[in-house]
């Protein structure tokens, strides 16, 4: 539980410096690592970053279609 934390911490820290770069990825970030942390121990970090990655593609592809 303290490794999400500290990931959506760092993230959101990342996110304030560069908004447009880290869009969607906050969002994503925090959906991932809390069902990383529901499948087991130890795959929360892995579902922050996974969620942060394809949150930030969809926010991608949002902007890209307007």
């Amino acid at each position: 539980m303290k490794n999400t934390l500290f990931v959506i911490v760092a993230i959101s820290i990342a996110a304030t410096g560069a908004p447009v770069l880290a869009k969607g990825c906050l969002k994503g970030a925090v959906v991932g690592g809390v069902a990383g942390h529901m499948i087991g121990k130890g795959h929360g970090v892995a579902g922050a970053a996974a969620g942060c990655a394809i949150g930030h593609h969809h926010a991608a592809k949002k902007i890209k279609a307007r």
